[in-house]
């Protein structure tokens, strides 16, 4: 068995790739929130710790996960997230060069700033924000710097149930859960959804046919906030007992006062060209997600 280091592991990101590699691979799963029995504790800002725990496992490959995520907690704590959105990739890039390995780095496509319709993985990003700064920054630095890397951008994220979903979905499944009979959702955000389980079975795809490089993956389907709200209640057969409510950003803005791209729609031109996208339409990949993850929940 071929040995993964998987760094920042705890969050909805790690328990999808734990599920779609452990099988297969032998893996050394580490973050500084020990959420669960595979995870050990790790805080990757920390250089040497870091480095002593990857060498110790003497992986075949590293996979740097973790990240803050909340836009409104970045623009707060700007130094904390440049420290772990940004230097600590630098940590993840210097490691894997010394053991002579490839680097697995996530990035977003919120580092881009919304004005084209669409983005291939050729697109010049321009972040908004202290978060889309960070993770660009850190994308930069593995592309410049990693000798062979994978960085693959996300869309939308979805996954990994009520336990550690702390997007949208999850957002939308407990005001439902809390009885709310309508629901105020954005319709000036539009984006493309992207299922962790299969972000990570194509990340597995790429790895084994070692082509190295940037891609975007994102659920097939372009959309936008709203259509993903109507279509989860139509899923669960909420949609004559839950009214959707539109609003602009401006009605959320004290709540979400960071800067976001109006639309964050990512085309997989890569991976359509190499015959290598196997990411769904976000339709088939949500309703897969609520059988896996919900059954019960709003019982």
């Amino acid at each position: 068995m071929k040995k993964i280091y998987i760094a920042g592991c705890g969050g909805m990101l790690g328990e999808a790739f734990y599920r779609q590699f452990s099988t297969e691979y032998d893996l050394k799963c580490t973050d500084k929130d020990v959420n669960v029995n595979w995870l050990s504790f790790l805080d990757f800002r920390d250089l040497d710790a870091y480095r002593k725990d990857v060498h110790a496992f003497k992986p075949d490959y590293l996979f740097h996960l973790g990240a803050y995520t909340d836009l409104e907690f970045c623009e707060l704590n700007a130094d904390d997230t440049y420290n772990t959105n940004t230097l600590s990739v630098e940590n993840a890039v210097y490691i894997a060069n010394e053991l002579g390995i490839p680097l697995l780095y996530i990035s977003t496509a919120g580092i881009f700033d919304g004005k084209k319709e669409l983005y291939d993985d050729w697109d010049v990003p321009n972040p908004l924000g202290v978060y889309a700064r960070s993770k660009y920054m850190g994308e930069r630095y593995v592309v410049e710097h990693a000798n062979r890397y994978l960085v693959c951008r996300a869309g939308w994220m979805m996954g990994s149930g009520p336990s550690k979903d702390k997007k949208f979905i999850q957002k939308l499944m407990k005001q439902i859960k809390d009885g709310k009979k309508e629901l105020f959702i954005v319709d000036d955000k539009d984006g493309t959804p992207t299922y962790t389980q299969d972000f990570a079975k194509n990340v597995k795809l790429l790895l084994e046919n070692e082509v190295w490089g940037l891609y975007n993956m994102v659920c097939g389907g372009q959309t936008s906030r709203k259509e993903v709200a109507s279509y989860l209640l139509e899923l669960l057969g909420l949609e004559n007992k839950i009214s959707i409510k539109s609003v602009t950003s401006e009605y959320f803005s004290k709540e979400y006062f960071a800067m976001r791209p109006p639309n964050e729609r990512l085309i997989n031109k890569k991976l359509d060209l190499r015959g290598l996208n196997i990411m769904r339409d976000w339709k088939i990949a949500l309703k897969e997600y609520l059988e896996d993850y919900y059954q019960g929940y709003l019982d």
